[in-house]
């Protein structure tokens, strides 16, 4: 029965940006927001392992008290509650200070066995958050991973790289990113 947390992030949905043709810079404010991409697979990963192997998944997002719509959506996804983060201070962190704000609350939520995040965000794709956190916590980690199975308490996992497909094996805990390629995430 795995212990499944999967962190998630709101951003701003980029098919709704703008520039502003004074500045030429992005214009963010009143655009619609939705779940990172790669976090919808993290999402739907974690509600697939957790329903073979009859296990828990938990949200854990860190932004603003409006990102209500997000959580909503993860739990109609099949999350079995989320926690959400949030504080002005955290406002412009980077991903190293988001990775160990996630590690606190990680520790607070107590034992787990499993943690999913997306590859990347489809903001900043800076794709360093899962092994920022992972560092944090001391677990070992699987990055851009396409495919993952649980087999006998440890996580298989499947990653595509240049010369073919690599096959990587880790035990409880560790944290894993998932790739658009892992899942089709379903519908809320």
């Amino acid at each position: 029965m795995p212990e499944i947390i999967v962190c998630f992030k709101e951003v701003v949905d980029e098919r709704e940006l703008k520039i502003n043709p004074q500045t030429q810079g992005l214009v963010t404010e009143g655009i619609a927001r939705k779940i990172s991409d790669f976090d919808l697979n993290a999402i739907e990963e974690a509600v697939r392992i957790k329903e073979k192997h009859d296990g828990k998944a938990i949200g854990l997002i860190m932004g603003p008290p409006d990102c209500k719509a997000s959580i909503k959506k993860a739990l109609s996804m099949g999350l079995d509650s989320a926690c959400l983060l949030s504080d002005p201070v955290f406002i412009g962190s980077d991903t190293l200070t988001t990775a160990s704000i996630l590690a606190a609350a990680t520790r607070r939520l107590g034992s787990f066995d499993l943690i999913l995040c997306g590859e990347a965000s489809t903001d900043s794709f800076s794709a360093q958050l899962g092994s920022s956190l992972a560092e944090w916590l001391k677990i070992p980690s699987i990055t851009a991973v396409s495919q993952l199975d649980v087999q006998d308490g440890k996580l298989v996992a499947e990653r595509n790289v240049e010369e073919g497909i690599e096959v990587v094996e880790v035990s409880f805990p560790a944290l894993i990113t998932v790739t658009k390629e892992i899942n089709k995430p379903r519908l809320a």
